[in-house]
């Protein structure tokens, strides 16, 4: 469908899908297979400066808005949903830096990850998931410092990032609004990884354990105030969950035309297994899916673009919808390629595996569907 880009972002999603099929294609199964993170690759998007595409103009940044990061991350995870998500975290990382940072933290910062520096958000522990208000990573103030301690569970490019946004508890006794957002350098003393996951998907990508034993970070890496760590949380996915919608419809994009690609050279019965219905009716609703997908997340990706105040139903919309779509078609796309789909050989049963996540990470789509529906049940009471 044609969507009305501007010449610009036609430009973007070129760039961008050249470099999936070029840089990205040749390796992706490699790089799954090893579980090796893709330094080259990102290196390679930070100088064609695709990492500037999120970045404000005043900071080194080109000043794209979340359309145009949607179709960056569409069109690497077309070919590799592990190597877009590295590209995606460091956006969910500076988030926070661009929603809540002072001048002088913007300053510092983010010319660095406009140049290809990579971020990662720290939210996540064992007992914090989707109950987010459960954090037991602690600050405490010490003169112009503040000191944290605790441990972050699966965070996205840990050990590669080189800044890190933490969410901890600067006061236990308020819950929620006891919680405040640092930025956090890597190499800082005192913070350190731990346990590296193997995953069933997006395996290019880190998936680690942090650390914080008695990490100290000055008073002025505090992003915003003290109590304002859930609202910042609560902000940056609302932000953020465009994003993974437009990494779930490249996969699934990605799954549909090998399925279709498939279906036209495999020969069952004399002909091509395309010419029977049922596979016919598997590829039109799998091909309906994607588009539908596609039109809701760059929906809600131009709702945020115009200025609206709200925004978080058409983020879960599209997160969750587009999602449960990847899983939906990748999982089709095996079906129509049979047992050849089963097979690493072909590139199917990664999409598979790298789907499934979209529907966990950045709130489960249980988690979405409670922020619609309570969307749903403010606007009925206006």
């Amino acid at each position: 469908m044609d969507y009305q880009l501007t010449e610009e972002q036609q430009m973007i999603r070129d760039l961008a899908r050249t470099i999936a099929e070029e840089k990205v294609l040749p390796v992706r199964a490699e790089l799954d297979e090893k579980e090796e993170f893709p330094t080259e690759i990102m290196k390679v998007m930070g100088d064609s400066d695709l990492f500037r595409v999120f970045v404000p103009e005043e900071y080194e940044g080109m000043g794209g808005g979340v359309l145009d990061e949607c179709l960056i991350i569409e069109e690497i995870s077309r070919v590799c949903g592990g190597v877009a998500l590295s590209y995606a975290a460091t956006l969910l990382g500076t988030i926070p830096i661009l929603l809540f940072g002072n001048e002088e933290q913007k300053q510092d910062v983010l010319p660095k990850i406009a140049a290809g520096g990579l971020a990662a958000f720290a939210l996540t522990e064992a007992s914090a998931g989707s109950d987010a208000s459960n954090i037991q990573t602690t600050a405490v103030k010490d003169g112009d410092d503040y000191i944290i301690n605790g441990t972050k569970q699966w965070i996205t490019n840990g050990g590669n990032a080189s800044y890190y946004t933490v969410i901890a508890m600067t006061d236990k006794d308020k819950g929620s609004r006891g919680a405040s957002a640092f930025i956090v350098e890597a190499g800082t003393p005192g913070f350190t990884y731990g346990k590296k996951e193997k995953k069933m998907g997006i395996r290019s990508s880190s998936t680690t354990e942090l650390i914080f034993d008695n990490c100290r970070v000055p008073v002025k890496n505090l992003l915003s105030k003290e109590g304002m760590g859930f609202i910042v949380a609560l902000k940056t996915l609302d932000l953020s969950r465009p994003g993974v919608a437009a990494q779930a419809v490249g996969i699934a994009q990605g799954a549909f035309e090998e399925a279709l690609k498939f279906a036209k050279e495999r020969q069952q019965g004399g002909q091509p297994v395309i010419q029977y219905q049922a596979v016919q009716h598997m590829l039109a609703d799998m091909a309906m899916q994607v588009e539908a997908a596609r039109a809701l997340t760059y929906a809600a990706a131009r709702t945020i673009d115009a200025g609206a105040k709200s925004y978080s139903k058409e983020a879960s919309m599209a997160k969750c919808f587009a999602s449960d779509v990847a899983m939906r078609v990748a999982t089709d796309a095996v079906q129509v390629m049979g047992g050849h789909g089963y097979m690493r050989e072909y590139p199917v049963e990664k999409m598979m595996r790298d789907a499934k996540i979209t529907q966990i990470y950045e709130g489960t789509n249980q988690i979405q569907r409670n922020v619609i529906a309570a969307n749903l049940i403010k606007e009925t009471l206006r």
